[in-house]
């Protein structure tokens, strides 16, 4: 297990609670994450794939770190997502994320073009770096199967020779254990951050030098996931990494983001929690009981929230 990491631990990839008219409901927002980091979270990744950020704009990307941090969230313990397809605006999140204290930004790649040569990316990243500036830190979001831009080894080496001390580390929901494990090999030694997107590697990578984990799951088992983390060399890190995965199965059994917003709802008793942005859409009643069933036969039990 890679120590000291800026984000070492159980990070969670925050779901957004909407309105009825789906507006950002903040208050609902920010107890969501005081529960987060009550329950195991090291770290709040906010505005990433499962916060729903590519359906918001700019602004209300702005007003979610602002309003969070207005509400006594720790700027220090959110990594917000802040890569877009336009490098102004990648900039301009990612400056703000900054002032307001967060110590490091997760950037998917510009995603709009696909199959940009290794060079354009590096130029993007090497631009966005440049204009950001300051001491926050850049971790890459790589996440293929929605970006369709993987990045590579290769890709990562150059960016972090082109930028010393800039880039800090990795999140990668690939799901290929040996990618991950690729990163690892190639950049930890040197303390780069490499976080698995899948709560069902957890283990086998902390073992390996790894830093922890960002994923949807921990909406719901971070607890789990903060209990192998500290049992990482032990078997009571490996009873509750079975746990931990047979969770994550459960919930991508059914369309993930509306299938956490149903499992915070439920915990919460509020259902206001079931709000969505299209196109994604709430889970039926059959998906829901499906979701249900298959989580609580996991074996976890979820501390209720406030």
């Amino acid at each position: 297990m890679l120590k000291d990491a800026l984000y070492g631990g159980i990070n969670a990839a925050v779901v957004t609670a909407m309105n009825a008219d789906l507006s950002i409901d903040l208050d609902r927002l920010a107890g969501h994450c005081r529960w987060l980091l009550a329950n195991g979270c090291n770290g709040l990744a906010v505005l990433g794939t499962t916060g729903e950020a590519n359906s918001l704009g700019i602004e209300e990307r702005i007003a979610v770190l602002e309003g969070l941090t207005e509400r006594g969230i720790p700027a220090a313990k959110m990594l917000p997502g802040t890569g877009t397809t336009a490098i102004t605006d990648t900039v301009r999140l990612t400056r703000h994320a900054a002032k307001l204290g967060c110590r490091g930004a997760l950037l998917l790649p510009p995603f709009y073009y696909k199959n940009p040569s290794d060079d354009g990316l590096l130029a993007y990243f090497n631009e966005v770096i440049q204009r950001v500036g300051g001491d926050i830190k850049i971790y890459l979001y790589n996440f293929p199967q929605q970006s369709a831009i993987p990045f590579s080894v290769d890709f990562i080496g150059r960016l972090l020779k082109a930028n010393p001390g800039k880039v800090k580390g990795i999140k990668d929901s690939s799901g290929n254990y040996e990618n991950s494990l690729s990163y690892v090999e190639a950049f930890a030694r040197d303390g780069f951050e490499v976080y698995a997107g899948d709560d069902g590697l957890l283990l086998s990578l902390l073992t390996k030098g790894s830093a922890g984990s960002i994923t949807a799951a921990s909406n719901v088992n971070c607890a789990l996931g903060a209990e192998v983390y500290a049992n990482w060399d032990n078997a009571k890190g490996s009873a509750a990494q079975t746990i931990l995965s047979a969770t994550r199965k459960a919930v991508i059994s059914q369309p993930l983001i509306p299938s956490l917003k149903a499992l915070v709802a439920r915990n919460t008793g509020d259902a206001r929690w079931l709000n969505i942005r299209p196109p994604h859409l709430k889970l039926t009643e059959a998906q829901a009981a499906a979701l249900f069933s298959a989580f609580d036969a996991s074996g976890i039990t979820l501390a209720k929230a406030a």
